[in-house]
């Protein structure tokens, strides 16, 4: 099985949306605020149809290149589709769900994420 460093896996997913002509993809940095991942990818698909044709590709291009998904949430009648890919997690979504769930602005708050963690203890 082949090691992709960071870099190369970003480049192989951003890739693989392009060429199934994804919009908008977005790379966020979070290793400083979360044990998680070390970056999140936000992309615009058109329809439902296309978010499950995007993560199928991601799926099947990331296994190709040695690296094999830890796991897939979302159906084929979803709006949003996340693949984790380890040190990377990819959500694709329609423009509709990514407005509603504004992930950049949430990831991009501290406090905002901070807030939904006491919520969730309470």
């Amino acid at each position: 099985m082949t090691t992709l460093t960071l870099e190369q896996t970003l480049a192989l997913i951003i890739e693989t949306l392009d060429d199934l002509k994804a919009k908008n993809i977005t790379t966020l940095e979070i290793e400083h605020l979360t044990e998680v991942a070390e970056r999140i990818i936000i992309c615009d698909a058109t329809s439902k149809r296309h978010v499950k044709a995007l993560a199928d590709k991601l799926g099947a291009a990331t296994k190709a290149a040695g690296l094999a998904p830890l796991g897939r949430e979302g159906d084929k009648d979803s709006d949003w589709t996340l693949v984790d890919l380890g040190s990377v997690v990819v959500h694709i979504m329609t423009p509709q769900a990514r407005e509603f769930y504004d992930l950049e602005g949430l990831w991009s708050s501290p406090e905002a994420l901070k807030d939904l963690a006491v919520q969730a203890r309470a």
